[in-house]
C-alpha cells in the first residue's frame, strides 16, 4: 500500500514538474527577449552585451591618476538603458582596439554621478554635460580636445586620437580595419 502511495506521489510530482517546463517554455516563446538595442530597456552592461567587451568596465585606472601620468584619456559617459549607448558601445570597443595601451578609456556611469555636485578637472563629473552617450578626449597635458553627446563616428573620434598622439592624418596612412569581437559586434559595424 505504501509503495503505491510512493509511487504516485512521484508520478504526481513528475507530471508537476513536466507541466512547468512546459509553461515555462511556451512563456519564453511568447516574450521573446524583453531588452534589445532596438530599445531603453536595461538588460546589463552595454559594453559586455553589445561590444563583446568587458574589460571596459569597471575601468582600470581613474582620470585623476591617468593625468597624473601625463596619459591622454578617453571618458564615455553611458547608462546602459540606452539605444544610442547600447550601439554606441561597439564603437567604444574598437576605438580601444587601437589606443587601448596607449590612453586611458574610462566609461563612467551617468547615473553615478551626484547631481548638482563640485567636480575638479580631475574628476570624470567636471566633464559631463548631461546627455548620454557623451565622448571626452582630453591629452596628456589636461586640453579637452574632443567633448561631444550622442552616436559619434569612429572615424571622428579616431582623428583627433592622431592628433593627440601626433599620428598621420587618415589620408595619408593606411586605414585602419575594423575587427569584430562577436557576431553582434559584426552585425552593428556594418
Amino acid at each position: 500500500m505504501f509503495k503505491s502511495l510512493s509511487n504516485r506521489v512521484r508520478s504526481g510530482w513528475r507530471s508537476l514538474a513536466i507541466a512547468a517546463v512546459i509553461c515555462l517554455c511556451a512563456w519564453v516563446m511568447a516574450y521573446p527577449a524583453l531588452a534589445g538595442i532596438e530599445d531603453d530597456k536595461y538588460d546589463g552592461n552595454v559594453f559586455v552585451l553589445y561590444a563583446g567587451n568587458g574589460s571596459l568596465v569597471p575601468p582600470k585606472v581613474s582620470l585623476a591618476d591617468s593625468l597624473q601620468s601625463q596619459k591622454p584619456a578617453l571618458l564615455v559617459f553611458y547608462v546602459d538603458d540606452s539605444t544610442d549607448c547600447k550601439k554606441y558601445a561597439s564603437t567604444v570597443s574598437q576605438l580601444q582596439q587601437y589606443y587601448g595601451k596607449v590612453a586611458s578609456f574610462i566609461p563612467v556611469t551617468a547615473d553615478s554621478l551626484a547631481i548638482n555636485g563640485k567636480y575638479s578637472a580631475t574628476e570624470p563629473g567636471y566633464y559631463y554635460q548631461g546627455s548620454v552617450p557623451q565622448t571626452v578626449v582630453i591629452d596628456k597635458q589636461g586640453k579637452v580636445r574632443l567633448n561631444e553627446t550622442g552616436d559619434i563616428a569612429f572615424e571622428k573620434v579616431d582623428d583627433v586620437m592622431r592628433e593627440v598622439f601626433d599620428l598621420l592624418p587618415r589620408k595619408d596612412s593606411i586605414e585602419l580595419k575594423r575587427r569584430s569581437f562577436n557576431e553582434f559586434n559584426s552585425e552593428l559595424a556594418k
